[in-house]
């Protein structure tokens, strides 16, 4: 039975249309970290990013996280100001967080592989965004409220948090 989930999700990279995928990032504190996200989207086949929260950011120290791989993925980042406005283009979005309990938003909060499966039939037609919070404390529920799905990457009790970019 694992197999065959593992055998779906890569069936589903098949025709999951990866240009309607956004990550978003709401106020993250380190410009590197932003060039690190730049690059693992990259990697990963996502190339939009849309920064929430000022553009007052060192360019130098995202483009050197990024590297020259990434460049255009830098250079085509959207920033905004608001929340709401950054988030409107979007028919469905992903809520990041590093909770497993409850989040008082009547919703559960799913691991990403049930989540790429909810999302692909979605993102055949869809604009989605990725949405993370800052490093330091993550998504607010008020938040998370925009979100259609909630995810969150396991890791272990003694480390709960992931690096911004790893996620």
């Amino acid at each position: 039975m694992q197999q065959q989930k593992e055998v779906d999700i890569y069936q589903m990279q098949a025709w999951a249309r990866l240009e309607n995928v956004t990550i978003v990032l709401k106020g993250p504190k380190y410009p590197g970290n932003i060039g690190s996200v730049a690059r693992c989207a990259k990697n990963m086949g996502i190339e939009k990013i849309v920064v929430v929260g000022g553009s007052e950011y060192d360019r130098e120290e995202i483009n050197r996280m990024s590297t020259h791989l990434a460049a255009d993925v830098v250079e085509n980042i959207e920033y905004h100001e608001d929340l709401r406005e950054a988030l409107a283009p979007f028919r469905y979005i992903v809520g990041t967080t590093a909770r497993r309990g409850n989040t008082n938003l009547k919703r559960s909060i799913t691991d990403p592989r049930e989540m790429a499966q909810a999302i692909a039939p979605i993102v055949k037609k869809n604009e989605v965004g990725l949405l993370f919070g800052p490093e330091d404390r993550g998504l607010t529920n008020s938040e998370l409220k925009y979100c259609d799905i909630l995810v969150s990457i396991p890791t272990s009790e003694r480390m709960r948090s992931i690096n911004l970019s790893h996620s």
